[in-house]
């Protein structure tokens, strides 16, 4: 059990990621102020940095909470079915919550501010996100026109162990190249969509973003084999 004194400190940074998130929420990442949220807070500037060294480290934080948050979206949304069925389930479940959470959703797709270097850390969280894509992958079969990318993640898988590992962890049957092929290709298919629509771009635009999201899944099946 933590101490009365661990217990303040966690609702103290707490509320100043709550507060740090309401600043991005209204003008973007390049609005975050520590002395901004220091005064929202009623407390003086170098109070802040008790619990957060510089605001990079603040970014640092609200990035690794938000690569938590969307992976336990999508582990949710794990469940039975054809691999098809599974897709489109994850997919919606990723989509639907970067559509509930875009301030966080660009902190995760882009640079926060110029300059700023994202932990090692993050990696493997967001390599949580996709796990749970690599199993509906894995029993797939590459069409012709994925081929080439098929080779390039053989060869990732064998040269990098972290990765090999990671694909084990999550699909330890099925083809480890196949699973990252389809993985790596809906990742992009995702960011790519999801990021115009939270962008603003389909403004003005004939299409739902759901059918546009059911039609990329559906291609994407298509081309894996599922």
């Amino acid at each position: 059990m933590s101490s009365p004194r661990q217990r303040y400190r966690d609702q103290v940074r707490a509320e100043i990621k709550e507060a740090a998130l309401a600043q991005i929420g209204q003008g973007g990442a390049a609005a975050l102020s520590l002395n901004a949220v220091a005064k929202q807070l009623g407390v003086t500037g170098p109070a802040i940095y008790k619990y957060f060294g510089s605001r990079d480290d603040l970014l640092t934080e609200l990035i690794l909470d938000g690569f938590d948050h969307v992976a336990a979206a999508v582990r949710a949304a794990v469940g039975e079915g054809t691999p098809r069925a599974r897709l489109h389930a994850l997919a919606g479940a990723f989509h639907g919550w970067a559509l509930a959470h875009p301030h966080v959703y660009q902190l995760l797709a882009g640079t926060p501010s110029p300059g700023y270097q994202a932990p090692p850390e993050s990696v493997q969280r967001a390599r949580e996100v996709l796990g749970p894509f690599l199993p509906v992958f894995a029993g797939g079969r590459c069409g012709p026109a994925a081929e080439t990318l098929r080779e390039e993640m053989r060869r990732w898988v064998e040269e990098v162990p972290a990765v090999a590992e990671w694909v084990r962890a999550f699909a330890p049957d099925g083809d480890p190249a196949t699973a990252l092929t389809g993985t790596i290709m809906v990742w992009s298919r995702l960011h790519g969509l999801t990021s115009l629509e939270v962008q603003g771009q389909f403004a003005g635009m004939g299409h739902r973003s759901a059918t546009l999201l059911t039609v990329e899944m559906e291609t994407l099946a298509d081309t894996m084999g599922l």
